[in-house]
């Protein structure tokens, strides 16, 4: 039997070096794939009984949101915030993919928007499970529902709005006034 020469040699080694570089390659991408489809969620905090709320939302993370029960996403950023943020069709697109109900309500910076509660009043009331709410870092989202909160029949008193949000590591401080106010005027006298 006659053993190849350096030559050919010298040729296999560079074919098996070629085809190692590439499935290495092939490798890693294939993981990298894998892992961004399956991407960790951001964290959610708990505002009360069914609603959680948290920072801005990739499409990659429904899956996890998915796994950890949520059965409802309202997103209250408004599209085009800031360059590379993702659009709201397009986790509204991947939500529906999930089998995940979608609202989309964008909360302007600033003072909120009588008709952003009212939206938020009403996609709350057809909305059934874990609800998660987001925004740019969670905030316009806590706040939005504190005054849902202080506006709905047989809700919460201000102090434990007050304390919802800040147990989520939020503030709506500047809103207690008018979380009164709503209290107030709802339809139950503000007994909760």
């Amino acid at each position: 039997m006659k053993l190849p020469g350096n030559k050919a040699l010298f040729a296999i080694s560079l074919l098996a070096g070629a085809l190692t570089i590439v499935g290495m390659a092939l490798y890693s991408r294939l993981n990298t794939t894998t892992a961004a489809a399956v991407a960790p969620a951001p964290t959610t905090r708990h505002l009360h009984g069914d609603i959680r709320v948290t920072e801005q939302i990739t499409p990659q993370s429904i899956a996890a949101f998915k796994q950890q029960g949520i059965q409802s996403i309202i997103a209250m950023r408004p599209d085009g915030e800031v360059a590379g943020q993702p659009s709201a069709a397009a986790i509204e697109k991947e939500a529906q993919a999930a089998g995940l109900k979608f609202t989309y309500i964008p909360i302007p910076h600033g003072d909120i928007p009588d008709t952003s509660v009212t939206a938020l009043q009403q996609a709350l009331a057809k909305n059934q499970g874990q609800i998660l709410l987001y925004c740019r870092s969670g905030s316009r989202a806590a706040r939005t529902w504190s005054l849902v909160e202080a506006s709905r029949t047989g809700g919460l008193d201000a102090a434990t709005i007050m304390a919802a949000v800040k147990s989520a590591g939020l503030k709506a401080d500047d809103l207690e006034g008018l979380i009164k106010k709503r209290i107030a005027t709802r339809g139950d006298g503000g007994k909760s």
